[in-house]
Parts: structure tokens; sequence; C-alpha cells
């Protein structure tokens, strides 16, 4: 059981870094695309893009948590067999 926990905190630490990546990536998108243009012309892309990068954020940390708690679980295991 532990180690599908390990398994399921280190998938949910990727997909978040490849959302965050995704998010910052349409970010860079829309300033650029605003500076070229003289202005952003979709701010609610952008701002869903912000929220997106802090949902991406709480999930890795989340997700890291896990792999925490999984460490210290079966480091107390291998104190209770030794």
């Amino acid at each position: 059981m532990s180690i599908s926990a390990l398994n399921t905190g280190i998938n949910g630490i990727n997909q978040g870094l490849n959302n965050m990546q995704r998010n910052a990536s349409t970010i860079a998108q829309a300033v650029n695309n605003g500076i070229n243009e003289g202005a952003t012309k979709r701010p609610m892309e952008v701002t869903s893009a912000l929220v997106n990068l802090k949902q991406d954020a709480l999930q890795i940390q989340a997700s890291t948590k896990v792999v925490e708690t999984v460490h210290e679980m079966i480091g107390s295991l291998l104190d209770v067999t030794a």
C-alpha cells in the first residue's frame, strides 16, 4: 500500500509540474502578445492561468506531503523491524 501511495504522490507532483509549465507558457504568450499589440487582448485567459498556477502549486505541495508521509512510514517500519 505504501508503494502505491508513493507512486500517487510522485504522479501528483509530475502532473502539477506539467500543468504549471503549461499555465506559465499561457501567461508568457499573453504577455508577449500584449507587448507586440500594445495591450493584452485576453485578460481572462491570463487570470485563469494565474489561478491555475496557484492550484498547481497547491497540488504539488499536497503531493509532496504524501511522499513525505510515505517516507516516514517506511522509515518507521524499518525501525520496528530492525
